[in-house]
């Protein structure tokens, strides 16, 4: 591989570098498991980089490197086979839906998302990246003209990269994929780091690394990259060291109600329990709550966590809620602080739209608020975002993977929050009512 000492990139982020020669440790690591995904374009190298990391992790069983073996019959194992596991995926060579792994290194446990990289499966990647703590967007260096001036980054890249920091994923970690294929390493990788950090700053997106890989031969994956233009860490050590999501542990409560569950038999008094995932603030007998849409006040008899009674709970855990008397509740309610939750009819929102059909005003969907289904419609298209100006252009629909501004009005009052402020209070799904697909996903931005 070239180097040229002249053109040496330095990590993005100094707590994140680890120089070989003497440089500045990584971050103390977060012993906490961490949910990432991978995305990009297609055939970027999504699922190899993954087989790569569970590969040289030690993370694939016997009788699976056997497969692997066989079928390569003395070739290079194809690690992409690690996570496409539908046939239609083997045949095609590409990745269809979203496939889950697990792996542990010494310090830290991963689950992993490969997204797909085709535009018709956008909400595939959509749906992974809602729950990550971090995603990698792979570019692929060989796609691109890294001597064009500006150097123009692929569709997929920018759209995954604007999803990821839309739906709020904490850590983007760019991996500039087959360096090790293009003559010049050093320059080529100099400008595709330029490209991605001016889209990144003019897009609001706060990137936590770009780095040089080669997820097929295994360069700065696990092991550091051995070349002298790059003294930065590999993805594992950035992986090791990126925080999880962290929930809003204080201030005021909000759980969406998913489950009630009712102790004992016969149709007495009965304690019920409602279970939900605290979205955010934390919870302990004794405290006054108010259920909606009822508006009900209560005070709280109990909490539980996994079926235990404990003290409190908070921002990320299931907890069971206990009240002191029998309300009317149910799957779809929400609990929260007495008078802390404004219920809204109307509501702008960030509208990405992953339907073929276009997203059209006037007609009614459904909607999904934390565990909640109501009539709505789209009374205003205001405009739509270009993913390579990035600027805003008049509308008057949205057709599939464009990102708008829209204004939603909703048949029942729901207790929306900026999507800013709270991921599961401020997020719905639109779900087309006569063919009952996932049309887009809403990301509220302030109630009308």
């Amino acid at each position: 591989m070239s180097s040229n000492p002249a053109h040496e990139v330095r990590p993005l982020l100094p707590r994140l570098g680890e120089g070989r020669d003497g440089g500045p440790p990584l971050a103390q690591a977060d012993h906490r498991a961490l949910r990432f995904l991978t995305a990009g374009s297609v055939d970027d190298g999504k699922s190899t980089l993954i087989g790569r990391l569970l590969y040289d992790s030690r993370a694939i069983l016997a009788d699976q490197l056997d497969t692997l073996e066989k079928k390569a019959a003395g070739a290079p194992i194809d690690l992409s086979l690690l996570t496409d596991g539908l046939e239609a995926e083997r045949e095609q060579g590409i990745t269809i839906d979203v496939a889950y792994r697990y792996f542990a290194t010494k310090k830290r446990k991963f689950i992993i998302a490969d997204a797909p990289g085709h535009e018709q499966y956008t909400r595939n990647m959509v749906t992974a990246a809602a729950g990550s703590d971090a995603a990698v967007v792979l570019v692929d260096i060989t796609k691109l003209d890294t001597a064009a001036k500006p150097l123009p980054l692929l569709a997929q890249t920018r759209r995954h990269a604007l999803l990821a920091h839309l739906l709020r994923v904490p850590s983007i970690v760019f991996a500039v994929n087959k360096i090790d294929a293009v003559e010049h390493p050093a320059q080529a990788f100099a400008a595709v780091r330029d490209a991605l950090l001016d889209f990144a700053e003019r897009a609001g997106i706060t990137v936590a690394e770009i780095i040089p890989v080669s997820a097929l031969r295994g360069d700065n994956v696990t092991q550091p990259l051995d070349a002298d233009w790059y003294s930065g860490p590999s993805l594992l050590q950035v992986l090791e060291s990126l925080p999880p999501t962290q929930e809003r542990k204080d201030g005021d409560l909000l759980i969406p109600v998913q489950y009630v569950a009712r102790e004992g038999e016969g149709t007495g008094n009965q304690p019920r329990t409602l279970w939900g995932r605290v979205a955010h603030g934390r919870l302990k007998a004794g405290d006054a709550v108010q259920l909606f849409p009822s508006g009900q006040v209560a005070t709280v008899a109990e909490v539980r966590l996994a079926g235990e009674a404990v003290d409190v709970v908070e921002a990320g855990q299931s907890a069971g809620v206990v009240l002191d008397r029998q309300l009317d509740v149910s799957r779809g309610d929400w609990i929260a602080t007495p008078n802390t939750v404004h219920e809204t009819q109307r509501f702008s929102a960030t509208l990405a739209w992953l339907d073929t059909e276009p997203a059209a005003i006037g007609r009614k969907y459904w909607v999904r608020h934390g565990n909640r289904w109501v009539q709505a419609r789209i009374t205003g298209i205001e405009s739509t975002l270009d993913i390579h100006t990035l600027e805003a252009n008049g509308a008057h629909q949205l057709a599939v993977n464009e990102i708008g501004q829209v204004t939603i009005e909703t048949q029942q009052p729901l207790p929306v929050e900026a999507y800013e402020s709270n991921r599961i209070g401020g997020s719905l799904i639109i779900v087309d009512p006569t063919s009952n697909r996932t049309s887009g996903a809403l990301l509220v931005k302030a109630t009308i």
